[in-house]
């Protein structure tokens, strides 16, 4: 089933979930035959470790405002008799934010080392994103070893669940004559959750950069402050002609929007 986030940050439960879980999986949330009740957070018995969590390649996760996102867990765990298989992973973030995995397939690197991995999927249209969830998420993990040994470890990787962002670029006049003024304009734009549309993203630092004609390589011209108000991620500024070569904007992203660089707009020289 699916919540409405504002339903339930009114009742103070859990606001998400990509999945409609079973009893059957929820049931894999941390507790074991012969172990009494829940585990308390960060437990463990033996020597089993997580070494190493990864979310979607990079550990940032960038959702649009349409369209099904598949992110990826990753949990790389130890034990000194090899790792017989890991529960369900759960995600979770700010606004009551919450997902949780299907169950992960562990695949062996060594005698001692598996790689677990599961995914969860992400609809903004059907989840009831609110814009306050983007922000840095965590990754809770319960790791099995062979020997019975076990880990459970609250916050075992952390990644940044973002809102996706889109950035333009237009340099005018084309062409235009060496010394002469151009004029780059653009838009920075980040993904409402809320609206499911994308909007200005104001007041944010991004680079206007160029690359001379025949290289590959941009580099910085100077940084520019996205408008704000009714000329919210609006950018403009100029620059003097001098060879051709294509500008392009870059936006370094926040800790809840996503980083991105516009296409290139080529400038021909006279």
């Amino acid at each position: 089933m699916r919540i409405r986030a504002t339903v339930a940050a009114a009742s103070g439960a859990l606001a998400l979930s990509a999945l409609a879980v079973p009893v059957a999986q929820a049931d894999e949330v941390p507790s074991r035959e012969g172990r009494s009740g829940v585990a308390p957070l960060d437990a463990g018995s033996g020597d089993t470790t997580i070494t190493k969590v990864v979310v979607d390649g990079d550990n940032k996760v960038s959702v649009s405002t349409s369209g099904l996102k598949t992110i990826k867990i990753s949990v790389t765990a130890k034990d000194n008799s090899g790792i017989a298989g890991a529960n369900a992973f759960t995600l979770s973030g700010p606004d009551y934010g919450f997902y949780m995995s299907g169950k992960p397939t562990c695949t062996k690197v060594s005698s001692t080392t598996s790689t677990c991995t599961a995914s969860v999927k992400v609809d903004p249209k059907v989840d009831y994103l609110s814009n306050a969830n983007a922000g840095t998420w965590y990754v809770d993990a319960w790791i099995d070893a062979k020997d019975g040994d076990f880990v459970w470890e609250e916050k075992a990787g952390s990644f940044k669940f973002q809102r996706a962002s889109k950035l333009t670029v237009n340099a005018s006049p084309e062409p235009v004559k060496k010394g002469k003024t151009i004029t780059v304009t653009g838009n920075l734009t980040r993904a409402n959750w809320e609206t499911l549309k994308y909007g200005g993203y104001s007041a944010q630092s991004v680079k206007l950069q160029f690359k001379k004609k025949g290289t590959s390589t941009y580099k910085t011209v100077k940084t520019v402050k996205s408008g704000s108000g009714k000329s919210a991620g609006v950018l403009k500024t100029t620059v003097k002609a001098s060879v051709d070569g294509t500008y392009r904007y870059s936006f370094a992203g926040t800790s809840t929007a996503s980083a991105v660089s516009s296409s290139g707009d080529a400038i021909d020289v006279k």
